[in-house]
């Protein structure tokens, strides 16, 4: 038997690693996911090999992540609960789907993955699964009782990595968990499940690993500019621009009117190093898992709340009102369907479909200043701008572009049913009376 496992060094994968060996006689080929979570990487491969695998897969997909996953989310303006930009739930569709990609490459039988029975990665990496690969068994040892009587504890998976020659570093276990890729860094549990336990006291400032705190940001706010062309940002403008794009390619971008057009991936880079700078994208949530119950997570997104928000500003400028109420609509279903593991769903693609026609003309700049944790929209602009002057102004318009006087009929031909609706209220005849 061949299994293809989820590795990421940490405890939990390298001792499961050898258990399925162990437990199903199996030939294990471990694959790790290059998104953006850098030192982490660092061995992994001798690592695994190590561990038992007969072959380590590490490949970088920080680039197709960021085109292929996180700009079609942000096109779409999804946001899980008002709250939470899916840092986590975006990702583990594309693991899954390399997952499935090695497995038939290997012709192995089974993928497993770390994932507990409590958490939603095990649904978003298996429903990937089903959806690219139905024939695909999938073993969770999280949800197998005999894994978890034998591994009740972290304890019981040191002994065991020590007892097999299993190689893992002897640290102290930090107070929650930690998830990281290109778009954000999530903690959970341990100390954040009291959901009164502030994490942005000073005591706790040392847990967060993006972002400067708001009280220690710089005292001076910063200006940046973003290019969007079809709802994508494609360029950035800033005075201090090329301090943030540390070890960019010169054939990676080009300067075009002050502007530095570049890659999604180095869009989402860049914007994380000044939003960290500025303390920009922490958040702390009460949020609703698909398995039914609520958890906490704390968040650090700085580029991804730039450009959430700065889409959103632009959209403004250049989205008819119907169609933006329209897209707007299918937010939270489009988020709820992300969070839940549903990317590769018919459902998903079909609002994709229409929320990449709505950003047809979502094209312009937005200025916006950075200031201690503070998104603050600092100006606009747009050649398919639908805002204009002349008929927006409450000054005279030469041009006549709106009658005021046509308000009265407006007004009242949408006063009509309320009119009818009072009188029936109140016994006081119909409206023709």
């Amino acid at each position: 038997m061949k299994i293809v496992c989820a590795y990421s060094g940490g405890l939990d994968t390298s001792v499961i690693l050898h258990w399925l060996r162990q437990n199903y006689d199996a030939e294990i080929i471990a694959f790790c996911a290059d998104i953006g979570q850098g030192e982490e990487l660092e061995g992994l491969e001798q690592k695994a090999l190590a561990t038992g695998a007969s072959r380590c897969y590490i490949e970088n997909l920080c680039e197709e992540f960021a085109q292929d996953f996180i700009f079609p989310m942000f096109r779409a303006g999804a946001i899980y609960e008002g709250q939470y930009l899916l840092g986590t739930s975006i990702a583990r569709p594309l693991i899954a789907k390399k997952l499935v990609e090695i497995a038939k490459a290997e012709g192995a039988e089974a993928m497993a993955h770390g994932a507990t029975g409590k958490g939603n990665d095990q649904v978003r990496f298996e429903l990937t699964a089903a959806a690219l690969a139905p024939g695909l068994k999938v073993i969770a040892p999280w949800r197998l009782e005999g894994f978890r009587k034998q591994f009740p504890g972290r304890a019981e998976m040191i002994a065991y990595a020590h007892d097999h020659g299993i190689p893992i570093k002897a640290s102290h276990q930090k107070p929650f968990s930690m998830d990281r890729n290109l778009l954000h860094i999530s903690y959970e549990a341990g100390i954040l499940e009291d959901p009164w336990m502030d994490p942005s006291a000073e005591s706790n400032r040392d847990m967060f690993l993006l972002t400067t705190s708001p009280e220690e940001a710089p005292d001076h706010p910063e200006y940046i500019e973003l290019l969007f062309e079809n709802g994508d940002c494609t360029g950035l403008k800033s005075e201090h621009l090329e301090q943030y794009l540390t070890g960019l390619p010169a054939n990676q971008h080009c300067d075009r009117e002050g502007y530095i057009h570049l890659n999604p991936y180095w869009v989402v880079k860049a914007l994380n190093a000044i939003g960290s700078k500025h303390g920009i994208g922490r958040a702390d949530i009460i949020e609703n898992r698909f398995v039914g119950m609520k958890s906490r997570g704390v968040y650090e997104t700085p580029g991804g709340a730039i450009l959430h928000h700065a889409h959103r500003q632009i959209e403004s400028l250049t989205m008819d009102r119907e169609l933006m109420r329209l897209r707007d609509s299918l937010i939270p279903k489009y988020s709820e369907l992300v969070y839940n593991g549903f990317w590769f769903s018919p459902e998903r693609k079909a609002l994709q479909s229409l929320v990449d026609a709505s950003q047809e003309h979502v094209s312009g700049v937005v200025r916006l200043k950075l200031y201690k944790g503070n998104l603050i929209t600092a100006g606009r602009k747009s050649e398919k701008s639908l805002y204009h002057f002349n008929i927006a102004t409450m000054e005279g318009d030469p041009t006549n572009a709106y009658d005021q006087s046509d308000a009265t009929g407006f007004i009242k031909l949408n006063a009509l049913r309320l009119r009818v609706s009072a009188r029936a209220d109140t016994g006081l005849g119909s409206a023709a009376d």
